[in-house]
């Protein structure tokens, strides 16, 4: 398993009892496909904001808006996969 975001995503568990083996469960692939998105359009619209700042030495603040919206995102979506 060499991809990142499906090992994050992965849980792992051992059930109580004699005898038993660690149980894995893979997530969907369109929840791995979700969070690449989503951390791409992160980096996308941090790209976005950065050359802003730059070309216009102004604050953009709707690209922020984006961004936090997103970042929000993918974090309940890691933190909530483990519950």
């Amino acid at each position: 398993m060499t991809d990142l975001i499906k090992k994050a995503l992965t849980r792992r568990f051992e059930p109580k009892g004699p005898r038993q083996r660690l149980v894995v469960a893979e997530p969907s692939p369109k929840l791995v496909l979700l969070v690449k998105f989503s951390l791409g359009m992160t980096g996308l619209l941090s790209v976005l904001e950065i050359a802003h700042l730059i070309v216009l030495h102004s604050w953009n603040s709707e690209v922020f808006a984006g961004i936090t919206g997103l970042v929000g995102t993918v974090t309940g979506v890691l933190i909530g996969r483990h519950a």
